[in-house]
């Protein structure tokens, strides 16, 4: 029964599947592409990776909404493994980089059957996200150049960077139309790359970003054949090169330096790159699936290692898993791992029957696209990110960055987390208790008789090195439990934990679940942000923060004290029930600040830090919104104004709920929900009226609670006025619609 049941919900799922995996494999062919092309293998190698890798893994993988295909962490080490082992022969050094992938994948497969995929809970945050940053600037440097229209440019990271002055110099003293045009087609895509979140035409958003630089570039070299009728004035080194029988030529890999020390040290930077990239990966869309499944960590690396294997005997990379492509599959309604098989099936397709197409994308437009990439990982805002949590953490991450871009990712990681672990035992001031708690952190659970909760007790020291410990006995706790874990014996909690910590609180609050910590209260932190370092030791003045009010919060002060509401303008991380609502099913809240709550606890008005996506894929947003309690239980609905995107949506998701006779209702609203006939009743002419004599806002129904949003930021004083309004009004409707 169970087995039917499963394949009714996936044949029931297949379209949105196909549709998303559709959507991916458009973001995957220029990136599969131009990762290749900036790891200095040719083309076809990322996306052999991409369709082997999403062939192997949707079948064999275990977890169920993952893409998986090149790697942006992987390009600088596979690029200087090529550069390296083939002596000045870039050809031979790609055979022997095939020979090491080959071997990574096994290690992989290794990792999977020996389930060590808990590995990577011994990395700290801040070095983590180091590591990523030293990743994006060394894919920026590499392409930077390209994207100027100059290939020739060699170097490490920091002096391609450093020579990017020469470079612009080098095209304004030689202003030929050969030179130019690759320069203006790299700098107009990556603008175009820079601007296309703030382009509010829905049309434009049901192509991704990439492809849009790929159709444009191509359509300038088909302007010059076609209108012009010559060829583009582009270098023979600015284009890419397909083999003819691509599909009956593969390379051989050449195993003969497997114990030169240069080979074992590439397999091994390889393998952790991969290993990293794919797990956090992993974890990341874990969070950002609809319904909160967990992802089989060590099935996922053998498959991911069997993938690798094959890829590699083929002539193609590493396959991993993906953030930014898993991102947009969760967006675009991917329910399960068969939207990884079909952006496979859809990339083969495109190769199948548009080789002549490929083979005029100028590779500045790849790079433009590399380059944001690249940027996106090294973002400033990162840095500020990381600051905000801590001094410290901003310090690890600093030194991890720097030690990778000076030595390798591995010695780079290494320095992480000596960092890491030298300034836990600075801030501790206590040696003998860091090196007595320091892998073996004192966890004790049990089960309370009376109130039936799951009571977990940390003492002494909790770190990212200690982590694991913690969530073996919190994976064994069922989400949808009330668990309490209390650290009132635990005399310090790092960043990591604190951040995982903030991960399974989401995940039981989506099963319904509750997860509370206690006794961090009494412990100090550097700053007033929610996974800042907790310690019971006093800190010195000078890491002390306190914020003034901004004039928006003043007014918004005020506003509380008119009302005669309660006003609290620091960032709090318990979200509530807000993951409850539909709207954030694909999102992760961050925090929430400058809350305004009634005194009867019916109505609540706050800002909102959320997020899309993760890692290279994640856009910070934030707006404001207003929840009110319903007098009586709804039907679950969400009310959104009526645009092309909404349309495009109702054949793959929901279908909008239309009623004939309220035509003007129907054209301007697109609402829908499983409760199609529950919602029909309460929508009544008299609540339809009052939608349609309103300002358009976002509104949803979790049950019992109503969310309101207005537009993507912050709202003004005014429209928060507008949005009270326009909340007290629909409360009304609602209770007469109750009564």
């Amino acid at each position: 029964m169970i087995n039917k049941l499963t394949f009714q919900n996936f044949v029931a799922d297949l379209p949105r599947n196909i549709f998303s995996g559709f959507v991916v494999s458009l973001i995957a062919l220029p990136l599969g592409l131009g990762l290749a092309i900036a790891s200095g293998a040719p083309p076809m190698a990322g996306i052999i990776s991409a369709i082997v890798g999403g062939s192997v893994v949707a079948l064999l993988g275990g977890s169920n909404l993952t893409i998986t295909g090149p790697g942006n962490g992987l390009v600088i080490v596979v690029l200087s493994a090529i550069l390296t082992l083939g002596e000045g022969d870039n050809y031979q050094g790609y055979l022997f980089t095939l020979a090491a992938i080959i071997i990574s994948g096994l290690i992989l497969v290794l990792f999977g059957v020996f389930r060590l995929g808990s590995l990577s809970e011994f990395f700290p945050s801040s070095a983590l996200q180091g590591m990523l940053a030293a990743i994006g600037i060394g894919i920026l440097a590499t392409q930077v150049h390209v994207m100027f229209g100059i290939a020739s440019e060699k170097g490490s990271a920091l002096e391609q960077i450093s020579n990017v002055p020469k470079t612009i110099l080098y095209l304004l003293e030689n202003p030929t139309m050969k030179m130019l045009l690759g320069a203006i087609i790299g700098c107009v895509s990556l603008i175009f790359m820079f601007i296309y979140s703030k382009i509010r035409i829905p049309f434009f958003h049901l192509i991704p970003a990439p492809m849009w630089v790929v159709i444009g570039s191509i359509g300038v070299v088909y302007y010059y054949e076609i209108f012009l009728n010559s060829a583009a004035p582009l270098s023979e080194d600015l284009m890419i090169r397909l083999p003819e029988n691509f599909l009956g030529e593969f390379p051989a890999p050449n195993f003969t330096k497997a114990l030169n020390i240069d080979f074992i040290g590439f397999t091994l930077s390889i393998t952790l790159v991969a290993f990293l990239e794919s797990l956090l990966s992993i974890k990341a869309v874990d969070k950002l699936d609809p319904k909160k499944r967990r992802s089989n960590m060590n099935k996922d690396l053998r498959a991911l290692g069997l993938a690798t294997i094959a890829s590699g005997f083929l002539g193609g990379l590493n396959v991993v898993t993906v953030i930014a492509r898993s991102s947009v599959n969760v967006n675009n309604g991917g329910t399960n791992r068969s939207a990884n098989f079909f952006h496979a099936l859809f990339l083969l397709l495109f190769i199948l029957l548009f080789v002549s197409q490929i083979q005029k994308i100028p590779l500045p437009a790849l790079a433009a696209i590399l380059v944001y990439t690249g940027y996106r990982l090294a973002a400033p805002e990162n840095f500020i990110r990381i600051y905000k949590i801590g001094k410290e953490q901003a310090f690890i991450f600093l030194v991890t960055l720097f030690g990778t871009l000076l030595t390798d990712l591995i010695t780079g990681i290494g320095l992480g987390i000596l960092c890491t672990f030298i300034v836990h035992l600075f801030l501790n001031n206590s040696f003998v208790l860091f090196s007595r708690n320091w892998l073996k952190p004192n966890v004790l659970m049990y089960l309370e008789e009376e109130s039936g909760n799951y009571y977990v007790s940390v003492k002494n020291f909790c770190s990212f090195l200690n982590f694991f410990k913690l969530k073996k006995k919190l994976d064994e706790i069922p989400e949808t439990e009330h668990a309490i874990v209390d650290f009132s014996l635990c005399d310090f909690v790092d960043h990591t934990v604190m951040e995982g910590l903030n991960s399974y609180r989401r995940s039981f609050a989506s099963k319904g679940g509750i997860l509370e910590t206690i006794g961090l209260d009494i412990r100090t932190a550097e700053t007033s942000h929610p996974f800042a370092v907790r310690k019971s030791s006093p800190q010195s003045n000078f890491l002390n923060f306190k914020a003034s009010l901004t004039k928006r919060q003043v007014r918004l002060q005020k506003l509380s004290t008119i009302l005669d509401w309660e006003y609290l303008a620091e960032p709090i991380s318990d979200s509530g029930d807000l993951e409850k609502f539909l709207f954030f099913k694909t999102k992760l809240i961050n925090y929430q600040y400058n809350s305004l709550n009634s005194k009867n606890n019916i109505t609540s008005l706050f800002d909102l830090s959320y997020s899309e996506g993760a890692f290279i894929a994640k856009e910070n947003l934030e707006a404001t919104f207003l929840k009110i309690k319903s007098p009586n239980k709804l039907p679950v609905f969400v009310l959104d104004k009526e645009n092309l995107m909404s349309i495009f949506y109702s054949f793959s998701r929901s279908k909008d709920i239309n009623f004939k006779q309220h035509p003007v209702f129907s054209n301007r609203f697109f609402l829908y929900g499983e409760d199609r006939k529950a919602i029909r009743s309460l929508f009544s002419s008299d609540l339809i009226s009052f939608f349609e004599s309103q300002p358009t806002y976002h509104v949803e129904s979790n049950g019992r609670n109503v969310l309101i949003k207005g537009g993507d930021r912050l709202a003004s004083i005014e429209e928060i006025k507008k949005m009270m309004a326009f909340a007290e009004g629909l409360g009304d409707v609602l209770s007469k619609k109750g009564s």
